[in-house]
């Protein structure tokens, strides 16, 4: 079993300890230690990095006999060896990690308290991630109730209240106002706010609530029946603090408003923007009429396929329009579909980019299955795509216009 050494004494960085096991494990080594401060992944805060006697550490493990096993960095052409058994080693905690661990996991005692006091909404799960925290809490609650419990944890943190430690026997541990029930039995390790939380934890903390700089919660969104709640503490909530100034302070430049008018902003020029683009509809509609009328007026009369008609009778001679046009998918689309709405025409349209993109078209009353003409392209210049016997559309097409239309013209006319 290895002392931890954290138990007691958070702050501490660096640490001497002797080597009791050496290991491998799915090609990684691992180092077991008759005393360490490294924190082991536990109780959802992450382990502790550092150096162990010039090795890097990577990870940190809990094995099931109680002791804790350190993984080491094996690079090439290693500076000195690999710890042996019985060897002293010295130990340095990555001391940016570590505090930043014990910010945020205070925080997270001091957060799930002021929401059990101030609505009386338990903590059932939290965790910590590299950019936030959360806690998930056991129902669902309101913007007011969130509000309500940050400014009192806030409270708890600016009065600077004590963080003590102390061990307690499971049965007196049954005795003492535990925020929540223990999980596990035997000793205790107990994490006493002040006159605020009493709590069963076995991670690492700060030693007093003003270290924990301040608790602002970031975002809530409902969970599993209950809410989730993200949260930042200390250097973590200054670190986005300066994401979001330089965030307003650049939207406030491009917008030319201030901080306090960005939102009505927003919302003016969404409302400008949807009118814009209704015009921007109207005006391509038009367009579109514009460019059908002239496109039809140069169709050329054709005689059709036999193979590219459908079942039942359909007209001998056919207006046929095969054209390369400049537009995205929904133009090429829109300028089908309106010529189309003519009787007697047959329409293939292709972008004049490579790849290419075509839609095939044709009036109800021809007989031509648009899907069955795009196919034979397809499977002649590459791409995907489909579509029903009245108008079909792909893309990817490996070729130039004017050989797609040829190709679509052969499969149209006899």
């Amino acid at each position: 079993m290895t002392d931890r050494l954290y138990y007691t004494d958070a702050y501490l960085q660096e640490f001497d300890a002797s080597v009791t096991r050496v290991t491998q494990r799915d090609g990684l080594t691992l180092v077991t230690l008759d005393r360490t401060a490294f924190y082991p992944t536990s109780g959802g805060q992450p382990f502790d990095t550092g150096v162990l006697d010039g090795l890097r550490v990577l990870d940190v493990v809990d094995e099931e006999d109680g002791s804790i096993a350190h993984v080491i960095e094996q690079p090439a052409g290693l500076p000195r060896p690999l710890p042996e058994v019985g060897q002293p080693v010295h130990g340095t905690i990555d001391w940016t990690r570590r505090f930043d661990h014990m910010q945020q996991h205070t925080g997270q005692h001091v957060l799930s308290a002021a929401f059990d006091r101030t609505i009386a909404v338990r903590t059932v799960s939290f965790h910590l991630g590299t950019a936030s925290a959360t806690i998930d809490l056991a129902r669902e609650v309101s913007s007011r109730e969130i509000d309500a419990a940050e400014q009192e944890a806030n409270r708890i943190v600016w009065e600077d209240r004590a963080v003590s430690i102390r061990f307690a026997s499971a049965e007196e541990a049954a005795r003492l106002p535990l925020r929540k029930e223990p999980a596990r039995a035997g000793t205790l390790r107990l994490i006493d706010v002040d006159a605020f939380d009493l709590s069963a934890c076995g991670g690492t903390h700060v030693s007093r609530t003003g270290a924990i700089g301040i608790i602002a919660v970031a975002s809530s969104e409902r969970f599993k029946g209950g809410q989730r709640i993200e949260f930042l503490c200390g250097g973590r909530a200054l670190v986005r603090f300066r994401s979001l100034r330089d965030t307003v302070a650049s939207a406030s430049r491009l917008l030319s408003a201030g901080a306090d008018d960005l939102s009505a902003t927003i919302e003016r020029l969404q409302s400008e923007a949807k009118v814009h683009k209704r015009t921007v509809a109207d005006l391509q509609t038009m367009l579109a009429t514009y460019r059908a009328d002239e496109l039809a007026s140069s169709a050329e009369d054709v005689r059709l396929e036999a193979s590219a008609l459908g079942a039942g009778r359909s007209p001998a001679v056919v207006r046929l329009i095969a054209r390369a046009i400049e537009a995205d998918a929904n133009g090429l689309k829109t300028l089908a579909t309106t010529i189309t709405r003519k009787p007697g025409y047959v329409v293939a349209l292709a972008s004049p980019t490579r790849p290419a993109l075509v839609v095939v078209s044709r009036s109800t009353d021809v007989d031509v299955n648009a899907n069955a003409v795009l196919s034979t392209l397809l499977a002649r210049f590459g791409g995907r795509g489909g579509g029903k016997p009245d108008i079909a559309q792909g893309g990817g097409l490996d070729a130039p216009a004017d050989d797609i239309l040829a190709a679509a013209r052969s499969a149209l006319v006899s």
